[in-house]
């Protein structure tokens, strides 16, 4: 067993190797203050047939043991991945699959499983540098290694992996990871950053990486293993002199086409035009004719915005594509808007619930519930193919999760607005940007549907192209943009700042000058397209849709909770019965009245107020009689509250039977005498009834309180002092 060791911002970080999984390739246990995850990588023996990409796999393994659980449900066992899991993942191989040597044909799998959490040092972080250190010393072709930090901004400063309290705290919350040279991955939501505390915390943290990697270099010189030789199969000259040229003019041709799927078809038939002209020549080499197609393809994007500055829709590296925009789109949702960019169009729909359709949450973070989610749907009509609609893929959670983030830095606090609020994005159709185009179109249904936003927020996709010396920036990417290109770089946020980062690179990594110079040019972008949006819907609507529910918030105190609830719900059901609204409880007393009827909401929280508030000694109430004795009647003053009506209390004058002044079902006015010890609240009605003048003697003697002729007093006998 061999141990490294480095202390990072007070805490320990801790390479451990050689005790554990011992049969995978490379395998660490990496720890950071009390959270520990083993992480391995191992590689098939051969390539895997007919694929033409890197089969690169990153499973992020929750174990709910790791913060002292059990798994909720029936089974008692971790199921499928939380969606905190699936982005922890991508995480990882978004990192890790640039530094994979090109024609790796292998399969690869990294499994990083969360033993220990401390809730100071989150564990995603860690599964990116454990997983670097065990390709670093397995077998396995990588070029790295790479660090990774969280990063925070408080007090005007970065802060290099905060703990719980500073974290709940922070403006930002930053991913990062790079090699020594440069970066190649980055995650983060903001508050509203400037672009210049932005690069400032990237620049920390990318100091603070260096020395991870350099960490991780002392572990491969004392115990990483000889790397497995790639033998790539080296293309025929003769047939590249051959085809080269052929393409060329060809494929240069085609890519000027401006419409994507026209453009597809195009090049499509360049291909199978090569194909059925060599394969006669070259029937064994299919696979390097296509691979020879694919560099030309390649070759010739990049020439013409290199060369042109030209991109294949006749767009400039900066331009952006045409942008229309429309809301209240669907008559009877709360709100929705349809943002189309090119062609990319994303449909919006905001829904408002309760309090209590937050989403519950399984996972080991510290939260319990979310209240504001945003779901996209990426079906495959939006880019012109059949196929099946499963469930969300990575690619879906993790475009949901990042025009989320993008949006929930302007949603109203919960004290503000207590709804719980869905969007959810149905991409119909797809050119590049679709996630961009659902932060603009959620913004916008947000907007629709009334929600109390201060501030638009909009998206945009940069690209980059970089030969050598040679380097483009291009704003509003399109899909081939994306797949031929060295980066992808998504930046999203109101006017004031930055509320979304997410950052990929297909290189080794990018220098902090073409960040800067990439960040600039992408703010100018969001900020155009936020003046569009803007001409379609400026404020939010005063008013929610007739459609949403109407909200009431009362605060009670929590011991009159139970006269809210009553016994086994009876109270509270009665409440909901009657006015048909939706009545939430909390246990801190926050009470939330739902209802699509204002009217039904304002009965609702009357009757609560009745039903908390206290009866005073002193004041008359007009009670119904709930229930009828031979000694007297018990009157229901204030709903849940009853007091009673002795039968010597009811009139100035004798009253044989309850029955001859009061009935079950009545209402009648009351006065509150006082109040026991034990809670008892005595009525009187003879209290405010006027003394008739021709009272008989012995209602006279009754009335002063005394029995006819005895001289003493009648009803209820006082207590005995002691």
């Amino acid at each position: 067993m061999e141990t490294f060791s480095l202390e990072l911002e007070g805490r320990t970080l801790k390479l451990e190797t050689g005790r554990m999984a011992r049969q995978a390739g490379g395998s660490v246990l990496i720890s950071y203050g009390e959270t520990v995850l083993l992480v391995s990588a191992t590689m098939s023996n051969e390539p895997r047939e007919g694929v033409d990409f890197f089969p690169l796999t990153v499973d992020y393994e929750e174990r709910l043991y790791a913060v002292g659980r059990i798994p909720g449900g029936f089974i008692k066992r971790e199921g499928r991945p939380t969606e905190k899991a699936t982005l922890s993942a991508r995480q990882t191989d978004r990192t890790l699959r640039p530094l994979f040597p090109d024609g790796l044909r292998n399969s690869v799998h990294i499994v990083a499983t969360v033993l220990s959490v401390d809730q100071d040092c989150p564990p995603e972080i860690l599964s990116i540098i454990g997983a670097s250190a065990a390709l670093s010393i397995s077998p396995i072709p990588f070029n790295g290694p790479v660090g990774a930090v969280a990063v925070g901004f408080l007090e005007g400063r970065p802060v290099i992996n905060p703990n719980l309290e500073q974290s709940q705290q922070s403006t930002l919350h930053l991913n990062v990871a790079g090699t020594k040279e440069s970066i190649n991955m980055v995650e983060a939501g903001a508050r509203e950053i400037g672009k210049e505390d932005l690069l400032g915390s990237l620049g920390r943290g990318h100091e603070v990486i260096k020395k991870i990697v350099a960490l991780q270099e002392e572990m491969v010189a004392r115990v990483g293993q000889p790397k497995v030789e790639i033998n790539r199969p080296e293309l025929l000259p003769e047939l590249v002199g051959e085809l080269e040229p052929f393409f060329r003019e060809r494929i240069d041709q085609a890519m000027r086409t401006a419409e994507k799927l026209e453009r597809e078809d195009n090049l499509a038939a360049v291909k199978q035009e090569a194909l059925d002209r060599y394969l006669e020549e070259y029937p064994d080499h299919g696979d390097q004719i296509k691979e020879i197609f694919g560099e030309a393809l390649k070759k010739s994007m990049r020439t013409m915005i290199l060369k042109e500055s030209v991109r294949t829709d006749g767009r400039e590296p900066a331009e952006i594509r045409p942008i229309s925009c429309f809301v209240s789109v669907l008559p009877r949702t709360h709100g929705s808007a349809l943002f189309t960019r090119g062609q990319t169009q994303v449909l919006n729909v905001c829904t408002l619930g309760a309090p209590r359709d937050v989403q519950i949450l399984d996972g080991l973070g510290i939260e319990e519930s979310k209240r504001f989610l945003h779901h996209y749907n990426f079906p495959p009509y939006s880019v012109g193919e059949a196929g099946f609609i499963r469930g969300p893929g990575r690619r879906e959670i993790g475009h949901g999760a990042l025009a989320g983030r993008a949006l929930e830095a302007v949603v109203p606090d919960e004290e503000k607005f207590p709804y719980t609020v869905r969007l959810v994005s149905e991409v119909l159709e797809s050119n590049g940007s679709s996630s961009m185009a659902s932060i603009c179109a959620g913004s916008l249904a947000m907007m629709d549907a009334g929600i109390p936003v201060e501030k638009a927020v909009a998206g945009i996709a940069m690209g980059l192209i970089k030969e050598g010396d040679e380097t483009a920036i291009l704003s509003d990417i399109q899909g081939i943009e994306d797949f031929l290109g060295d980066m992808d770089f998504k930046v999203a946020g109101t006017a004031a700042g930055i509320t979304a980062l997410q950052m990929d690179i297909k290189t080794s990594g990018i220098s902090m000058e073409i960040l800067s110079r990439a960040l600039d040019q992408a703010m100018d972008g969001y900020r155009f397209i936020l003046e569009t949006m803007s001409a379609t819907i400026g404020q939010p609507r005063p008013e929610l849709s007739p459609y949403a529910p109407r909200m009431i918030t009362m605060q009670i105190d929590v011991d009159k909770i139970r006269d809210v609830i009553g016994p086994g719900g009876r109270v509270i059901n009665k409440i909901t019965t009657e006015t048909g609204v939706e009545i939430n409880v909390e246990a801190d007393g926050k009470i939330y009245i739902l209802a699509v009827d204002l009217d039904a909401g304002n009965k609702a929280q009357e009757i609560i107020k009745e039903l908390i508030a206290d009866v005073e000694p002193g004041q008359v109430y007009t009670g119904k009689v709930t229930r009828v004795e031979r000694y007297g009647a018990f009157i229901e003053v204030l709903p849940g509250k009853e007091g009673l009506l002795h039968i010597s209390r009811m009139d100035h004058c004798h009253v044989e039977r309850t029955e001859d002044v009061v009935n079950l079902g009545d209402e009648i006015e009351v006065k509150v005498l006082d109040i026991d010890d034990k809670g008892r609240i005595n009525l009187s009605r003879k209290a405010i009834l006027p003394r008739p003048a021709n009272l008989p003697p012995q209602d006279r003697e009754r009335d002063r309180g005394r029995r006819p002729g005895s001289g003493q007093r009648s009803g209820p006998r006082p207590k005995r002092k002691p």
